[in-house]
């Protein structure tokens, strides 16, 4: 057999066993309970098959292909070097990126610190005197590009301004990086993210943090570095679900809002608990790549969905500069979690700009590759407001501007997006949507999702739609007339063109009823009282016996009592709970807990009796 043969064979291999892994990952509800040497040892498998799936993804006889990532998972198995040093001569010549090349970047330098010739070394050290990136204009174009910036400082720690793009020294620029690194952390931990939950951009914060942990020379900042990391991890263990990161996301995308399992975030509960299929990410890499192990208790908090849960979390908005009273408004999230569904929710409004996703249900499937598994509805909204509140161009062809990279925002059919006329309150696995849209907005509609993957679909004479989502079954209830329009990709758009608008969705496990049509005998005997006018409003005593009233504008309440917003907690459930303004978490799994404590900058676990 010649070498040829062999590597062809070797890749085989590698790649039938990732598709093993990943098959017998692939599993709906829960995970088996593994004990803490097993998780260790899983998570170390997965890390090592990421990492050697990279440093394989292109053969070394192939100059042509591979990026930064597949170069540091090559270095940090020391092979291939001439594969290695051959693409970083092309790379090199034209660096593109911003923030985005900082990234890779910084890790290759750290990854090849020591294998590296020095010549190459020192031409990767002249990139940063040579090319100016940009710093962005986003938490997490932020979070990348101080990092980096930290990072290349501490490596070459005594340098003037004139051998760096920005003219600045090693100390000014490492002093800037530190200072801004620690005071975003410190406003993650008082008042929450602004780009939260996302499922596109998750990694984009887990990098930098990866890499913090893995390089930082300076024992506070890897301390706070893996605290951070810690605190983020947890944020998306207790909101997946096989997976799959459900409920309200500060940013996401056209195809994945539907395709669920089609974003970044999906690599990471691969690589952490192998709730999924195997969907590799360079971001993901990198935590492989960093040494970091994740603690026994997130392991279990994002495996585990045996018993239903409710899930409270304060985020923020982006930093507002126009059209807004308030620097950065709360967003109060709420997450009904169980094994077969899990239903999510903000308040709505203008969270966030363009990208926002107000609410959705996600249920289990088996297979989440190329399914819709999911239920939302969205007013589309599309203004120069909303860009002027968020971003400094100028409003009269800001819309333009932004169009030319998030081509859907000024669509009508788009499914991505918030509005400053729409209200959403949730209980349990209940929920209720309402719209007053002003005469003369741009969009004029409310829309509902209707996905193919429905396994039915009903209209009740009752004015109630029910559905079956796998074990999940839906009702919901229109407030307003509406029509059908089936998309090109199949899916189902629930179209209403009245002004004053809304519905009342209604959850339930198949399992709590003998049959589909006691299911829907159930909804249709719950007390339900609507209204449009002057202003939609809702009475409903969910299957659950909760009694819900909201009215447009008003705050909604619950058996009588108001819902208190004010006191909303960073974090309030059975896994995890913060304090607003306590810099300080708490995670709970049965008798385990673990601190993380930002004010003293430890971290302290206990199990009680």
């Amino acid at each position: 057999m010649n070498m040829t043969s062999e590597f062809i064979m070797s890749a085989a291999l590698c790649l039938a066993a990732l598709f093993f892994l990943a098959v017998i990952s692939t599993t709906a509800y829960s995970l088996p309970r593994l004990n803490r040497a097993e998780q260790v040892h899983a998570y170390q498998t997965r890390a090592d098959s990421l990492i050697r799936y990279y440093a394989q993804a292109t053969p070394a006889s192939d100059l042509s292909r591979g990026g930064y990532i597949e170069i540091a998972a090559r270095l940090h198995r020391n092979q291939d070097m001439p594969w290695v040093l051959a693409r970083l001569d092309t790379l090199m010549q034209k660096p593109s990126g911003d923030m985005f090349w900082m990234y890779p970047f910084i890790t290759v330098t750290y990854a090849g610190r020591h294998n590296l010739p020095p010549a190459y070394q020192q031409r990767m050290r002249e990139m940063w005197r040579t090319y100016h990136p940009y710093r962005g204009d986003t938490e997490n174009h932020w979070a990348m590009y101080y990092t980096a910036l930290y990072l290349i400082t501490q490596m070459y720690p005594n340098e003037p301004g004139e051998r760096w793009y920005n003219g600045r020294s090693s100390q000014e620029t490492f002093a800037e990086a530190r200072e801004y690194l620690i005071e975003w952390m410190n406003i993650a931990t008082t008042i929450g993210q602004g780009e939260y939950d996302s499922p596109d951009y998750f990694g984009v914060f887990v990098v930098p943090m990866a890499q913090l942990y893995a390089w930082a020379e300076e024992a506070e900042m890897k301390q706070r570095a893996a605290m951070m990391l810690e605190w983020i991890l947890a944020d998306f263990a207790v909101d997946n679900l096989n997976g799959l990161y459900t409920g309200g996301h500060s940013r996401t995308y056209p195809k994945q809002v539907k395709e669920q399992w089609d974003v970044g975030s999906s690599a990471f509960a691969w690589l952490l608990w192998g709730n999924t299929p195997f969907r590799p990410t360079g971001e993901a890499a990198i935590l492989a790549l960093s040494g970091y192990q994740p603690p026994e208790i997130i392991h279990n908090i994002g495996a585990d969905r045996a018993t239903p849960f409710v899930h409270k979390e304060r985020k923020r908005t982006r930093h507002r500069i126009r059209f807004s009273e308030m620097k950065n408004a709360p967003v109060y999230k709420y997450s009904y979690m169980r094994k077969e569904y899990a239903l999510g929710s903000t308040q709505g409004g203008l969270l966030q700009p363009i990208q926002q996703h107000t609410w959705d249900l996600t249920w289990s499937v088996d297979d989440p590759r190329g399914k819709h598994n999911t239920f939302f509805t969205i007013h589309p909204y599309s203004s120069p407001t909303e860009l002027g509140m968020y971003f400094a161009e100028h409003l009269g062809p800001i819309t333009e501007l932004v169009v030319r990279s998030k081509t859907t925002y000024d669509s009508p059919d788009k499914w991505t997006g918030g509005s400053p006329h729409e209200q959403v309150f949730q209980h349990e696995d209940a929920l209720i949507t309402l719209c007053d849209v002003p005469p003369g907005t741009r969009f004029p509609h409310f829309a509902g999702f209707f996905s193919k993957d429905l396994s039915r679909r009903e209209e009740d004479k009752s004015g109630w739609i029910f559905a079956q989502g796998g074990e999940a079954l839906i009702a919901f209830y229109p407030l307003a007339k509406y029509e059908w329009q089936q998309d090109p990709d199949g899916d189902w758009r629930l179209l209403s063109k009245q002004l004053k608008n809304g519905g009342v969705v209604q959850i339930a496990p198949a399992a709590d009823y003998a049959s589909f049509e006691a299911f829907k005998l159930a909804v249709k005997a719950l007390p339900l009282k609507t209204t449009t006018k002057p202003k939609p409003g809702v009475r409903f005593t969910s299957l659950r016996g909760a009694q819900m009233e909201f009215t447009y504008d008003e705050t909604p309440r619950v058996n009588g009592v108001t819902v208190d917003y004010e006191n909303w907690p960073l974090f309030g459930g059975p896994f995890m709970h913060a304090d607003k303004g306590s810099r300080k978490l708490e995670l709970r799994y049965g008798k385990l807990r673990r601190v993380l404590d930002f004010n003293t900058l430890t971290i302290s676990e206990s199990v009680g009796r």
